[in-house]
């Protein structure tokens, strides 16, 4: 797959310095690599240590389960790295339920057509070993995840089967769901102990192929302190009222990529994270995202993000559409950010640049955001956020062929825009020379329009 490089090219155009004096400058852009590595899509493996079929149903769920965890992770376990572990549909109906999962260096997982693996929904399967799995603290670290990858190399999770976390279901020994129990965490002011779904842990070299997951109790994807990652054709499929049920979230991370997706869930769409380590160097690329609060970047910040790259992307009913946000309780620098042929509708708020996310947040780590372009973005209307911290501390964007519905609305506080030669339109309701702002909307074509890009959610397993 070749790469997009920004061109390193100056051009006439004007600078808004919303909140500090304005600024006439001749901007260049910076290149943006995104994931410095070649990546193409996979391919489905050919060698296989094994082949599983569901077996008649046991006497009991919990019996089942049982039977499943256990056959299931021997089968991982004994598979030579290289190879393939494969669920097929048999004659049986296709369902797997299983407890708790963890992939080794070098196996390959491989949910064939047809193929539901389901989590099973019984808190004590996941407990940590303090019992607090399935209930409300303070902390909300009680749960294992339900498929963990821990220091894991060159492992992968391919096939056109489905992992269902039955975030939906009832928990064993309760009248609650987890995504209930996350509810009612959230009205108490306290966080539910409810598991991630797939959670990778200082792995390398991963690869998520095709596979469908739906209904996680909790976060579907967390890629932490991970080098290497590609997720290529991956559909996520959990209702908009499921709390904190994000798609993808590389943490930490380094060299990941995101194409051919689709993600739809209750929570960010995809979140990258810069919390105790920087996250730098992700693709985000010709994916479609559908309800769920939006492409994001923090709420972690701290220790930075950059050299991002999104580019060929719908997003299509989310609340926000392209959204950094952080506080001064966990802000960093976010620098080197470019948006491309994306295409927003039905967004709350297409554009969400705030640094002010929790306004009662406590702390002195500031948000920075530096170096952001957007260039052929087009969108409906809503309301465009840009809320630098203060005037020391100004957000840095340009607006490089932007065109949104001409009733969009602005919020703008200490922002230092620029405006390339694709111009925005309309332009931001803030004071320029005259000779100047006219090249917020120069007389050149806009940006091609969306029409032929969006589409429907793929139908699933």
């Amino acid at each position: 797959m070749t790469k997009y490089q920004m061109p390193a090219l100056c051009f006439t155009a004007y600078c808004l310095a919303v909140g500090l004096a304005l600024v006439v400058t001749s901007p260049a852009y910076a290149a943006v690599s995104g994931d410095r590595r070649t990546v193409s899509e996979p391919t489905l493996p050919t060698q296989l240590c094994a082949t599983l079929s569901p077996q008649p149903a046991a006497q009991s769920a919990s019996a089942q389960q049982a039977w499943d965890t256990q056959r299931l992770q021997a089968a991982i376990d004994a598979c030579p790295a290289g190879q393939v572990v494969k669920l097929s549909a048999g004659t049986a109906g296709g369902r797997f339920v299983s407890g708790p999962l963890t992939i080794r260096s070098g196996v390959t997982l491989w949910l064939d057509r047809g193929v539901v693996l389901a989590a099973v929904a019984d808190p004590h399967a996941y407990d940590r070993g303090k019992g607090t799995c399935g209930t409300i603290d303070t902390k909300g670290q009680g749960c294992r995840p339900f498929i963990l990858f821990e220091k894991t190399q060159g492992a992968a999770l391919v096939g056109d089967g489905l992992i269902d976390g039955q975030g939906g279901a009832l928990m064993a020994g309760s009248n609650e769901t987890w995504w209930q129990l996350a509810r009612r965490a959230q009205s108490q002011g306290g966080k539910q102990n409810n598991p991630r779904l797939i959670q990778v842990d200082d792995g390398a070299d991963i690869v998520f192929y095709r596979v469908t997951l739906r209904n996680a109790p909790n976060f579907h994807i967390m890629l932490n302190g991970v080098k290497g990652a590609t997720l290529w054709g991956v559909r996520i499929d959990t209702p908009a009222d499921a709390r904190n049920t994000d798609g993808i979230d590389p943490a930490g991370s380094q060299d990941v990529t995101i194409a051919h997706s689709f993600i739809r869930g209750g929570d960010d769409n995809i979140a990258i994270k810069g919390g105790s380590a920087p996250t730098r160097y992700v693709s985000i690329l010709d994916s479609h995202l559908y309800w769920g609060h939006g492409l994001s970047i923090g709420s972690e910040t701290e220790s930075g993000v950059s050299d991002i790259l999104v580019q060929n992307v719908t997003i299509d009913g989310a609340t926000s559409g392209l959204r950094i946000k952080s506080d001064i309780s966990r802000g960093g620098l976010v620098s080197a950010i470019q948006y491309e042929n994306v295409c927003l509708r039905g967004n709350r708020n297409p554009i969400d640049f705030d640094t002010r996310y929790d306004k009662q947040a406590h702390g002195s780590d500031i948000p920075v955001y530096r170096d952001i372009l957007l260039r052929s973005v087009t969108g409906e209307t809503g309301t465009l956020v840009l809320r630098g911290y203060d005037a020391a501390h100004p957000i840095s964007v340009t607006f490089d062929g932007v065109r949104f519905d001409p009733n969009v609305s602005w919020q703008i506080e200490n922002a230092t825009l620029s405006v390339g030669p694709g111009g925005i339109t309309p332009a931001p309701p803030v004071s320029a020379p005259p000779e100047t702002s006219a090249s917020a909307t120069p007389d050149k074509a806009l940006p091609p329009g969306c029409a032929g890009r969006w589409l429907d959610f793929p139908s699933t397993n």
